[in-house]
């Protein structure tokens, strides 16, 4: 390693603290959703990673619940934009007003100025509406009339879509679902989940009950602390051959981008850091591959009509791509 990697990569007590830090935020998500650890897990590194999130559940599962705890545990603002076939993108990204007194159109924020923002249903939108989060989920940014306004940091858009009602939706282009670092679900919860939630049917909010663990900026201190965990090139070459390997994946017309690539890596950063290390291992990248990756895959219709899936795709290209077991350059 040389002297410029042992000062810009993080210091184990760094990653002794990241990872206490992570898993605070996780328990005190897990107040609001019930039995769902893992999948607060990959919003959290999701958020960690600098990264937006889409969830495909049905209804009633806590996606709501699911982004006002994760606001509440990080002291920030949240938002929630309900999609529906006639809502404009300027419902969404905000409007200029005539003020009377001055006579000059005034811009007024819309609901993508929050920290946490809960795209609910985001399939029920027209493409145009849903076009108006390709800026702000790629640059952190929104333009309008010309001038551009930041959102902020943290900034995190929790997307969700219907995977059963699929009538009066569109379905999601290729270019929208690669701005999401991952696609996960959060399911319904187990017997003991089930039975905990029931015992507490009075209390109708659980995220108001989600206690506070850091602030904004502290967030915004750990994405940048996550970037500087080290990955060894024998796991950059890994992450290549598998993300090559899906494109020439049998029934896949479009495999992963090389925004995938670094999605990729980057959330193995975060998750090794939550493990309490500052460097990445291959188990990172198997434990990543299938949230980041499979929603970027477009396999052929024929062979998902007869049951082929991403997830499955990726899981056969882990299993057939030998992970590295020494560092790059050892011999």
């Amino acid at each position: 390693m040389t002297t410029t990697e042992q000062q810009t990569t993080m210091t184990p007590e760094q990653a002794a603290w990241f990872a206490d830090t992570f898993e605070r935020i996780v328990s005190a998500v897990g107040v609001a959703v019930v039995g769902k650890a893992n999948v607060v897990r990959l919003v959290v590194t999701t958020m960690l990673s600098g990264g937006h999130l889409l969830l495909e559940d049905v209804p009633g599962t806590g996606k709501t619940q699911l982004a006002r705890a994760l606001a509440a545990a990080v002291r920030t603002t949240s938002s929630r934009i309900q999609f529906t076939p006639d809502l404009l993108p300027s419902d969404v990204t905000g409007v200029s007003i005539l003020d009377p007194r001055t006579q000059e159109f005034e811009f007024h924020r819309g609901p993508v100025f929050a920290s946490v923002v809960l795209a609910d249903e985001i399939n029920r939108a027209s493409p145009k509406t849903q076009s108006a989060l390709l800026e702000v989920m790629e640059e952190g940014r929104v333009t309008f009339d010309g001038v551009t306004y930041d959102v902020g940091r943290p900034f995190l858009v929790i997307a969700t879509q219907n995977p059963v009602e699929q009538a009066g939706t569109y379905r999601l282009p290729e270019a929208q679902l690669d701005r999401f670092l991952m696609k996960t679900s959060v399911g319904y919860p187990d017997h003991n989940a089930t039975v905990s939630i029931l015992a507490g049917a009075a209390t109708r909010d659980r995220a108001a009950a989600v206690a506070p663990v850091i602030t904004g900026p502290a967030v915004v201190d750990m994405i940048e602390l996550a970037g500087t965990v080290h990955v060894d090139s024998a796991i950059l070459d890994y992450v290549s051959r598998i993300v090559a390997e899906t494109r020439r994946a049998e029934n896949v017309t479009v495999g992963v981008s090389v925004r995938g690539a670094l999605g990729l890596v980057r959330a193995a950063k975060t998750w090794a850091a939550a493990h309490g290390r500052n460097y990445v291992v291959p188990d990172d990248i198997k434990d990543l591959a299938e949230p980041v990756l499979a929603h970027r895959l477009v396999l052929d219709a024929e062979a998902e009509f007869e049951g082929a899936t991403a997830a499955g795709v990726v899981r056969a290209v882990l299993a057939e791509i030998a992970p590295p077991t020494r560092r790059g350059g050892d011999q």
